[in-house]
């Protein structure tokens, strides 16, 4: 859904890419110091209960994602490294932004509910787990020369949602509105991984001498 605004975050971004680019930094560097920003803004932030500050930290760097796919772009030598490199890393900093979620819940709220506590603590690890499933589902079907590209619950969608009603609930103290998102997070999520199973199926029924 929100990757139709790609483009104009790519756009919008161009400037300080090229800057960079001026300046001789590696699209590399951008992917690593981005990881290392979002990880450290989650797991640091988080835990300590300073949810909006958190997500200011990894705004600031979760848009190296684009950069770093633009700047290899504009060098003209996108590599097949660093696609491999700026994969796995996402997969690194969506971990990190639920599992700081999963701490926040058991050391902030450790006097709160126990039951309603657990809940919240399973959510932001199942939410961890499937949106890794939802990647891995796409990423092994293009590997297997198909494409799992799709569904309602997207990367993008799934950051997106989860740090805008994070940080609304840091600033205002809504804690409901991180707990409504991550119920709603790991039931698309799951219906996700399905209908990427779904679409390969019809591929592999399509062309059974695609390989196994």
């Amino acid at each position: 859904m929100l990757e139709r605004f790609r483009q104009f975050w790519t756009g919008l971004l161009s400037h300080p890419a090229n800057l960079l680019l001026k300046w001789g930094v590696k699209p590399d560097q951008v992917t690593l110091v981005g990881t290392a920003g979002v990880v450290f803004g989650a797991l640091f932030f988080f835990p300590r209960g300073e949810l909006f500050w958190g997500v200011m930290f990894i705004t600031a760097f979760v848009f190296s994602d684009l950069m770093d796919g633009y700047m290899a772009r504009q060098l003209g030598k996108p590599s097949k490294w660093g696609a491999f490199l700026d994969s796995t890393l996402d997969r690194v900093g969506d971990a990190a932004i639920f599992g700081g979620l999963a701490i926040y819940y058991v050391s902030v709220h450790a006097e709160a509910d126990l039951g309603e506590v657990r809940w919240y603590f399973y959510l932001s690890l199942a939410c961890l787990v499937l949106g890794n499933l939802t990647s891995y589902a796409r990423a092994r079907a293009e590997s297997l020369g198909m494409q799992a590209k799709g569904g309602i619950a997207e990367r993008a969608d799934r950051l997106v949602a989860i740090l805008v009603m994070t940080g609304f609930n840091g600033l205002l103290g809504w804690d409901f509105l991180t707990e409504i998102t991550l119920w709603v997070l790991a039931v698309a999520s799951l219906v996700t991984v399905f209908q990427r199973m779904a679409i390969v199926h019809r591929q592999a029924v399509q062309d059974p001498g695609l390989p196994g």
